[in-house]
């Protein structure tokens, strides 16, 4: 695709979570919580007008499924603040601060005061039915090889609650992730190409790991608003995979570009939307379909001009009918029949006709059928009708969820500045000069800084020190290296690569603190055990809670002398002394492949490769 004649403009959206010891407004702990609640509190969530008098459309929107929220609390570990039952405390400094030091990495100017907002949330994820967010800085930028990137703004706010499950009775959220703090960046839309979005994120990505940030899954999300020249702006929330980002986007522009394709030709069709619904059950009396026999109501709508168009396939396996579904089942119902796609599920052609004769359809029409209570079933259609009539004008502004497979689907219409208003229990937060400029005279390194720096200052390899700047581990790397005389590289490839190993084959590597870890390569550098020996002493360690000098004599991994390797040489030598003298030196290589099996790790394999040498050439 041409993305400049397209018009291609994205901005992203990053939020992440500080690692600060205690939430933005109280002084509840950061750690999230598996133990069974202590207590619940249900609330239903309405929406509130702005200063100007207006509600926001995507609170509206989310108040019309009139769901009910069940927050899972702890007595010792939540608050009434975040069962909203108490005014905020304090704002956090600490956070404050780390929020400040990211924005001067990324070049950005720090307001003068922090105002703390309310940013209406009534999807459940805030029991008070809203976010408090506040702007910390604005202007800054990134360099990237297809230009420059505005950072338009950078806020601190507080985390939402985690969502547990749904039951019937209601959404069910814990409370122990409401509140903590995280910085929200964002760039203005100066981003034109699919591979510069992926940059751009890893790029903050960088920026983010170089100071106190969280770690792990949940505690970085993205989110990406997307639009072309023909098109509207569309936010994708929940991008979590970097390298799915450039798929995500030219499959949104597709979605664009085939829903403008749809509205040229309803509008030559001359197009329209009855708000006529139809009870058209008895039509299925003696049906096949066991979801329509199931049903308590079927209930149907006529939308002129779109027969053959709701089957179109606009991203990869989703069709226009999948965004109709995506706003019936905000009303309750598991899915939306349409004439495109029938007869199928049990539905027979006679009935298909029928259902067309009984709306009046002319050749030129679609039918949409749901099966569900009756209520729920009209307002469903209700929904899928205000849809279809959206598609009368291309492209609908909206949030979208991202999918594993790079398609998205729908969640509710696209936030307004109507959700923003005043604080009015948090007082503004006064940053003077001398304030940052000691913040801005005392920044962490970049990664790409600290990659450099390591390179040149302990002679390794570029890619080793990549991964241990990748791993957060530069840190780890150097103390060790402040304590011990070992190899270099060995340090290195113990914190970079073996690890990750050990983990990945089960070992419990949370268990290994520094102090384990350094233990174990005091073995190496008294001359204990060979390299080739640590990860194992390192597992066993992990999983048994031993120390490294048990660990190794537990698995017999005590280095033998030099006189007991050199006699376990010669031994190999002699029994493959045919091989000896076909080959000569040759036999070096298979020769090395049995010493080392042999030893077990008990001896370095320097010492073996020497020792080899001086027998082999004795027989030439």
């Amino acid at each position: 695709m041409d993305w400049d004649e397209l018009g291609l403009k994205m901005g992203l959206e990053i939020h992440q979570q500080l690692n600060s010891k205690s939430k933005l407004f109280c002084p509840c702990s950061c750690d999230l919580i598996d133990d069974e609640a202590d207590f619940e509190i249900v609330r239903n969530l309405r929406p509130t007008q702005s200063e100007l008098g207006k509600i926001d459309r995507a609170a509206f929107e989310e108040a019309r499924r009139k769901l009910h929220f069940i927050y899972q609390a702890y007595s010792n570990e939540t608050c009434l603040v975040e069962a909203d039952e108490e005014p905020p405390h304090p704002l956090n400094e600490e956070a404050l601060e780390l929020a400040m030091t990211i924005a001067s990495l990324l070049n950005m100017r720090i307001v003068d005061e922090f105002h703390t907002m309310r940013k209406q949330v009534i999807d459940g994820s805030n029991t008070g039915g809203f976010q408090r967010t506040g702007l910390v800085a604005t202007q800054g930028y990134l360099e990237t090889p297809h230009g420059k990137v505005v950072i338009d703004n950078l806020c601190l706010e507080e985390d939402a609650a985690r969502r547990i499950e749904n039951k019937e009775e209601g959404v069910v959220f814990r409370l122990d992730r409401l509140g903590i703090p995280l910085v929200e960046i964002t760039t203005d839309p100066s981003i034109h190409h699919p591979e510069q979005v992926k940059e751009v994120a890893y790029q903050l990505g960088q920026v983010l790991r170089s100071t106190k940030v969280k770690r792990g899954l949940g505690t970085i999300r993205q989110d990406l608003n997307i639009s072309i020249k023909k098109g509207a702006r569309v936010e994708v929330k929940g991008v979590q995979d970097l390298d799915l980002m450039p798929t995500i986007v030219e499959r949104e522009v597709q979605r664009q570009l085939k829903l403008v394709e749809i509205r040229d030709k309803l509008i030559k069709r001359n197009a329209k939307i009855p708000n006529k619904i139809y009870d058209v059950k008895s039509l299925f009396k003696d049906t096949k379909s066991k979801i329509i026999a199931s049903a308590p109501s079927v209930m149907a709508i006529k939308l002129e001009g779109f027969n053959g168009l709701v089957g179109i396939e606009i991203q990869p396996g989703r069709r226009l009918g999948t965004e109709f579904s995506g706003y019936a089942k905000k009303l309750g119902v598991s899915g939306i029949f349409h004439t495109d796609e029938l007869p199928a599920y049990g539905i027979q052609p006679e009935e298909v006709e029928n259902l067309k004769n009984a709306t009046n359809a002319s050749p030129e029409d679609a039918v949409i059928i749901v099966a569900h209570e009756k209520y729920i079933a009209c307002s469903a259609l209700k929904e899928v009708q205000r849809r279809a009539k959206m598609a009368l004008d291309g492209v609908v502004e909206e949030t979208r969820k991202a999918l594993n497979d790079g398609n998205t689907e729908y969640l509710r219409p696209l936030p307004t500045s109507s959700r923003m208003y005043l604080e009015t229990d948090t007082p503004l937060f006064v940053i003077n000069r001398e304030y940052v400029e000691k913040i801005k005279s005392n920044l962490p390194e970049l990664p790409q800084e600290k990659k450099e720096r390591i390179i040149k200052q302990y002679e390794i390899s570029e890619d080793l020190a990549g991964q241990l700047v990748r791993r957060n581990k530069v840190g780890d790397f150097e103390e060790i290296l402040g304590q011990l005389d070992v190899d270099k590289t060995v340090v290195g490839s113990i914190l970079a690569y073996s690890l990750k190993e050990l983990k990945r084959d089960g070992h419990d590597v949370e268990n290994l603190d520094l102090s384990l870890i350094v233990d174990t390569l005091k073995l190496l550098e008294n001359g204990k055990v060979s390299k080739d020996a640590l990860a194992q002493i390192l597992g066993y360690v992990a999983d048994n809670k031993t120390t490294p000098s048990d660990a190794a004599q537990a698995l017999d991994l005590i280095m033998l002398t030099e006189d007991d390797v050199a006699s376990i040489i010669e031994k190999i030598i002699s029994s493959n002394s045919k091989m000896v003298e076909e080959r000569g030196m040759g036999a070096m290589g298979p020769l090395m492949g049995m010493a080392m099996k042999e030893l077990k790790g008990k001896a370095d394999g320097k010492l073996v490769n020497k020792l080899l040498k001086e027998n082999l050439q004795k027989f030439m």
